[in-house]
């Protein structure tokens, strides 16, 4: 099929080269414009730009998608379908209708449940067991176009955001191949009404740890806050990430949550508001990630202190 791209991220990078892999001829890569990135605030191209050079495709990083020349260049190539994922922009109607089938999407979770931006990370905050990919017909609502395709896949207990986002964009990269080559034979499903719930993106401001919070719900934002924007806690006016840390379920001490309940030369284990957490991974300011042991090594904490 003659395809048109839109997608930034290394997850959509995955879907891009499974796309080309299996034969189909993308005429036009859309991605976001390059961004600052890093310490030296360089301008750093998308996942997608990069696979997409290696493939030598067409690349257009457009800053809105309401151009007039960018429609008339879509209407040119002639497109049977586009293909989104994780774009960052949202498709006016005038481009969801270019293509002649239309614009399909690879969306991370099990629609209706996490509509909207940040899927992986809220299914591991709100402690899902299942989650997976949806290939969707867009619309001009916010994730709401009839189902296509699903694939199911279990988040593990140890499931971080990094390691489930690379699980899903394998996954999402099968399952688009998968449609395409079924694409006639698909019937669209509307999406049931119940069970919808949103997935709002990601801030910084989220990065505070709440001890007042219980000890598995700030466990499970660790994990889903993993790699950004992590989890911070501050002692003696130094920020601390922490990373990892492992849940102590039973145990309850009549003390402020955050306080420093144990204390050794490798363990630190702190009171929840329900429960504590055994810290197992941290990370000083400018520091690399190091496990506890190596941290306590470097700083003395003794029980009574209080992360805030």
């Amino acid at each position: 099929m003659k395809l048109i791209f839109a997608g930034t991220p290394k997850f959509a990078a995955h879907a891009l080269d499974a796309l080309v892999h299996a034969g189909h001829e993308v005429k036009l890569v859309l991605t976001q414009p390059d961004r600052q990135a890093g310490r030296g605030m360089r301008l750093v191209e998308s996942a997608v730009t990069l696979a997409a050079k290696r493939r030598a495709l067409r690349v257009e990083k457009p800053d809105s998608l309401k151009q007039q020349a960018l429609h008339d260049l879509l209407h040119e190539l002639d497109a049977d379908l586009m293909i989104v994922v994780a774009y960052g922009m949202l498709l006016p109607l005038s481009v969801l209708n270019i293509p002649r089938a239309g614009c399909i999407n690879i969306h991370a979770s099990l629609l209706p449940r996490w509509r909207g931006a940040a899927p992986i990370q809220r299914a591991i905050e709100a402690g899902d067991t299942m989650t997976g990919i949806s290939i969707m017909k867009m619309d001009a609502g916010l994730d709401t176009g009839d189902i296509l395709l699903q694939k199911q896949l279990a988040i593990l207990r140890d499931d971080t955001g990094t390691t489930l986002f690379e699980k899903l964009a394998l996954v999402g990269a099968d399952a688009i191949v998968e449609a395409l080559a079924n694409f006639g034979g698909l019937t669209p499903s509307p999406q049931s009404s119940a069970g919808v719930s949103y997935a709002k993106k990601v801030s910084k401001a989220e990065a505070r740890i709440d001890w007042k919070q219980s000890a598995d719900v700030i466990e499970r934002r660790l994990r889903a806050f993993d790699p950004f924007p992590g989890n911070e806690s501050w002692l003696d006016s130094e920020g601390l990430k922490i990373w990892k840390a492992s849940v102590i379920a039973n145990e309850q001490r009549n003390v402020e949550p955050g306080t420093v309940v144990a204390a050794s030369v490798n363990e630190l284990r702190i009171q929840c508001g329900h429960g504590q957490l055994s810290v197992e991974t941290v990370q000083r300011p400018g520091g690399k990630r190091i496990p506890i042991e190596q941290y306590l090594r470097a700083k003395r904490i003794s029980p009574g202190a209080v992360f805030s």
